[in-house]
């Protein structure tokens, strides 16, 4: 079982040279372990409102929310029927069952919050704000006999307010809401009742705010406590905290834990752990994740995405939650933009396993999906979810959706590829990591010259934002000679996606100058611009940084910066620009190299450093841009913003080279092979992110230019892991103007 820290830490990259026969990789089995369930949504009957609560017992599937109506699949034959605030389902058809039971309130809106299935599954406990349900008189809690689907006239206490939360065990039910009283006795928040008789038990846990979540421990001794609180018994302990199953007195407390700006929203466990969903409000929130040792009660690990977490559930060691995640850039993941509804974690650590079916925010508060549960039927486990959105997986689906343990029919993306030669005896054939919902091992298969029997069978891990290159080495060449290649991937249940798009090449007869002086210095990342197709660009170093185009810039753009059949690429200056494929931390030496040709007045970007990839950078550093009046600058931040000015302008359409150096002797800063201006500065900001070329935020910085996107063309764009020096410089300069072949 590999375990997802690998893959968010070091993804796994492929690299095999083949000559004559075939590299052999093991073929997978099952969705990539552990994840247990597929990426592909089954059809399900729909609901005309939110579901806020999921319970489930023997194959059958009980949501309750706010709605009045279900519908069949988008779709699918059948007619709409009436189903207030709650409805049944059978958890492998997703078909309502025969149970119907209507959550009434006489004034105002019913609605169920919290559903409880006992540990006997002869009861569902169901909670929310409601005074009838089938016309039998309650108080915003009830217990229905799953067998007969009716309640239970004997057990009816009377909450005053709202019930958002159920816990149940073999004898008492615990409750948290908004109340402040029960049958009566006082009891603020959070009480306790026997199934017995519904009598309000010595339990007392009184919060000073409402209370969102509750699960009983492992171990039956203690009760956890989410919500909104700032104490509990009079003790602080913001939104957390552990109290005695019986008497209710705080067992531990959490004071200072999560920022009064937060809330826990879902707390979930099973035989090790306890877990907490948190959702925040304003600036310096917490949204993500906490996991707690059972026996301690300490935290294990604390995930810091952005994006309300709702739901939560814990099933064969992996945490699945229900959230919009849009910004896990502080645990070294995805950076700020679009929303991910779900995602899937080890119990035991932060990173994300490849599990990724999304939804949209849909109705009420636009938040997505709101609850989580897991049924079983036959041998297939099911996970349901319910919520506000209105489609799932880019389909119209609203309020309820559901995924099998089996069945994986999602093929993978079809790879983009390249291929190049700059030395005799070899072509290498590089793709970005294709992107599948539910598995982050794929098996690439290399085909030449239209062949069916593969050249080369490789893997690699990918991730939904981490999808690094893949490359094969074919030596099997025959200099002169034209070669064509297509690739395919596919995933652990064998689907595979259509061939790629031929890429073509000519085997090199004798060695490229350029490329080989870029590569023997050290590149690290080193983009030629070569690339046949949107949104790959190769990475030629041994560095595997290949970038991903933004809103499609102009390829293949000749005459290129230097002597030989390189091409360049061609930004708009108003919507393109790209990103390097895997996140990194900002080096501290380093020399960035890149060729540009322009007659822009407006300025913009040439290469930085920054903390987003489909967006403007909120962090930004190790910038290379020019100004309004065509001079370049070099800027880092250290300790404020330093920066080089080069004397002249380079705005004249010719090619240039700029070349942006800093280490232990300073800064340094080069033009066409000669420096144009040094400092002693040695350090930039710290930081993680992806090096960006033709568009960053420039705002605030010495002389930014009007705009930040580069008019122009950049070609031959490398960075290197030591601040090159001026020979090597001079050098790159000179080679590039020299015969183009050695």
């Amino acid at each position: 079982m590999r375990r997802s820290r690998a893959l968010s830490a070091a993804l796994v990259l492929s690299f095999a040279t083949v000559g004559l026969g075939v590299v052999a990789a093991p073929e997978a089995v099952a969705v990539t372990p552990p994840v247990g369930f597929t990426a592909d949504d089954l059809p399900t009957w729909q609901t005309n409102g939110i579901v806020w609560a999921l319970a489930q017992t023997d194959g059958v599937v009980f949501a309750g929310g706010t709605f009045s109506a279900l519908r069949p699949p988008d779709g699918a034959a059948g007619a709409a029927q009436p189903a207030v605030n709650f409805a049944a389902f059978d958890a492998a058809t997703g078909a309502p069952t025969g149970c119907k039971l209507s959550f009434t309130l006489s004034s105002g809106t019913a609605t169920v919050r919290a559903l409880a299935v006992s540990p006997d599954k002869k009861t569902l406990y169901a909670g929310g704000y409601f005074g009838a349900v089938n016309g039998t008189p309650v108080s915003s809690l009830a217990a229905i006999d799953i067998a007969t689907c009716t309640p239970k006239t004997s057990f009816r206490p009377v909450f005053s307010a709202t019930v958002r939360a159920l816990a149940v065990t073999d004898d008492t039910l615990y409750a948290g809401g908004d109340f402040s009283t029960v049958s009566g006795v006082t009891r603020q928040r959070y009480a306790a009742v026997g199934l017995a008789d519904a009598a309000v038990l010595p339990f007392t846990a009184n919060a000073d705010e409402p209370g969102r979540a509750l699960a009983v421990t492992p171990d039956g001794a203690n009760v956890v406590l989410g919500g909104d609180f700032n104490t509990v018994n009079g003790t602080a302990s913001h939104a957390l905290a552990v109290v005695n199953a019986t008497s209710g007195a705080v067992t531990k407390a959490y004071p200072g834990f999560i920022p009064p700006t937060s809330v826990v929203k879902a707390v979930e466990t099973d035989a090790s752990g306890i877990y907490t969903g948190n959702e925040g409000t304003g600036g310096g929130v917490f949204d993500g994740r906490i996991a707690l040792n059972a026996d301690t009660l300490e935290q294990r690990w604390r995930d810091t995405c952005l994006g309300a977490t709702q739901a939560l559930k814990a099933y064969q060691r992996v945490l699945y939650s229900a959230s919009h995640a849009h910004d896990c850039s502080s645990v070294g993941e995805f950076p700020d933009g679009a929303r991910h509804h779900f995602l899937a974690q080890p119990t035991t650590a932060i990173g994300k396993l490849g599990w990724f079916p999304n939804t949209n925010d849909g109705i009420g508060e636009q938040i997505g999906p709101r609850a989580l549960t897991i049924a079983t039927s036959g041998s297939t486990q099911y996970l349901w979810s319910g919520g506000e959105f209105t489609t799932v997986n880019g389909a119209p689906a609203q309020g309820l959706t559901r995924f099998a343990s089996t069945g994986d029919k999602g093929a993978p993306t079809v790879p983009i590829v390249s291929a190049t030669s700059v030395k005799p005896g070899e072509v290498q054939v590089r793709w970005r990591s294709s992107y599948d919902t539910d598995d982050s091992r794929l098996t690439y298969k290399v085909y030449r010259n239209g062949s069916t029997t593969p050249l080369a069978t490789v893997q690699g891990d990918s991730l939904m934002w981490a999808r690094p290159q893949v490359t094969v080495k074919d030596t099997a060449v025959t200099a002169g000679t034209s070669y064509t290649y297509r690739v395919t991937a596919s995933d652990a249940a064998g689907n595979t996606s259509a061939l790629s798009a031929t890429a073509s090449v000519t085997a090199a007869s004798a060695t490229q100058n350029y490329p080989a002086t870029v590569i023997a210095d050290g590149a690290q990342l080193y983009w030629r611009y070569d690339d046949p197709a949107t949104p790959f660009v190769a990475d030629l170093s041994g560095g595997n940084n290949s970038g991903v185009h933004v809103n499609s810039p102009a390829l293949r753009q000749t005459p290129g910066a230097t002597t030989g059949p390189s091409t360049a690429i061609g930004f708009n200056g108003t919507t393109q620009w790209l990103y390097a494929d895997r996140r990194i931390a900002q080096p501290s030496t380093y020399a960035l190299e890149t060729w540009f040709k322009t007659t822009t007045k407006t300025g913009g970007m040439l290469i930085g450093f920054g903390d987003n990839t489909t967006a403007a950078s909120k962090r930004h550093d190790e910038n290379v841009y020019m100004a309004n009046n065509g001079k370049l600058v070099f800027g880092v931040n250290s300790g404020g913003v330093k920066t080089l000015v080069s004397p002249a302008a380079y705005n004249n359409g010719a090619w240039h080279q700029v070349v942006a150096a800093q280490g232990t002797g300073g800064m340094r800063f080069y033009v066409d092979g000669k420096i144009v201006g040094n400092n002693t500065v040695t350090t930039s900001a710290v930081a993680t992110g992806y090096w960006r070329a033709g568009a960053d935020t420039l705002t605030g910085w010495p002389s930014a230019p009007t705009s930040n996107f580069f008019n122009g063309q950049l070609d031959e764009t490398a960075v290197y892991p030591s601040a090159l020096g001026a020979a090597r410089v001079a050098n790159h300069y000179a080679v590039a103007k020299a015969a183009a072949l050695r």
